[in-house]
């Protein structure tokens, strides 16, 4: 009986002290999924704060300041070098009650016509508004073609000796499979509605009257280029005939020709030109919200391939 009694205790002794294993086990694992909830909540905001929306500068804040802002890569909507942003950054910089003067710094090979033709209609709008705040472009490695595009809009244009500088023209590339499709056997079968819907197809030969139509497009955006031009450097553009051919040249060169002004890096314009060596950057930096918007609308546009999609893009390049 003492026995069976013993036993009994010691059962219920090791199912209480299961039970209470069990229920550290679980307040442990409990305990670990708060404390992760707690970081990940904390990691989220962290997050919100520093990169789902594009960075903004308060120059106010600085005292008297240059306000600088970076142009680089690929002039484009869908790349951080697209016209809200860079318009965005020049009305912030202009409108800042502290600044001095703008220092567009510009490395870019160019790009679309269109941002690019943006750009430059607002900072000529910018200089009429604030005509006390002077805007210099100080180009690094390269300002070409969309990147002159905006260049020509400022009050000067300071480079380095070795710059590439100019590519004063109008691109539109694409390719011709005709010949592959015709060694391989493949016939092209194209439906449209609309006498020029299949314009440019690259699976079809070239139609004379579509080329003659793309030359006149690109001379009437090449026409528009050079007048820019022409209307920023005035009197200061030395031109030649191959001035608007297209070519690029070094930054010692693009003086000679009245395409540059003068030598100059950020910190010397700011430091030796605008007197004020507080630099303030004022560049937008597009954020994550806006990076996956962007790329949720390209998915969708890939969605619908045929409305254009065999006609390649205009680009200043």
């Amino acid at each position: 009986m003492a026995d069976e009694n013993n036993n009994w205790e010691r059962s219920v002794l090791e199912k209480l002290a299961m039970s209470a294993l069990q229920e550290q086990r679980r307040a442990r694992h409990w305990g670990i999924f708060f404390k992760s909830l707690t970081f990940g909540y904390l990691f989220l905001l962290l997050f919100l704060f520093m990169g789902w929306s594009g960075d903004k500068v308060d120059g106010s804040l600085s005292g008297k300041h240059t306000a600088l802002i970076d142009l680089t890569g690929v002039i484009s909507s869908d790349s951080n070098a697209n016209a809200d942003n860079l318009i965005g950054s020049l009305q912030d910089a202009f409108k800042d009650k502290n600044t001095v003067g703008v220092i567009l710094r510009i490395n870019s090979p160019g790009g679309s016509p269109v941002q690019a033709g943006l750009v430059n209609d607002e900072i000529r709008r910018q200089r009429k508004l604030h005509p006390d705040i002077p805007l210099y472009v100080v180009v690094e490695d390269m300002c070409a073609s969309g990147g002159y595009y905006i260049a020509a809009a400022a009050d000067k244009i300071y480079v380095n000796k070795a710059s590439i500088v100019g590519s004063i023209g109008v691109l539109m590339d694409g390719f011709g499979f005709t010949g592959t499709m015709q060694k391989l056997g493949v016939e092209r079968r194209l439906f449209t509605a609309g006498e020029n819907k299949g314009f440019m197809d690259p699976f079809s030969p070239l139609n004379p009257k579509h080329e003659a139509f793309t030359r006149k497009m690109l001379e009437d955006i090449h026409m528009q280029f050079i007048d820019v031009v022409k209307q920023g450097r005035g009197k200061r553009l030395k031109e030649t005939p191959e001035t608007f051919s297209g070519l690029f040249w070094t930054g010692d060169k693009a003086i000679e020709m009245g395409l540059a002004d003068e030598y100059g890096s950020v910190d010397s314009v700011a430091r030796d030109v605008l007197k004020e060596e507080n630099i303030v950057d004022f560049t937008t930096h597009e954020g994550f919200a806006d990076r996956l918007a962007k790329k949720f609308g390209a998915g969708v546009a890939s969605m619908f391939p045929g409305f254009g999609a065999q006609l390649g893009a205009v680009t200043l390049r």
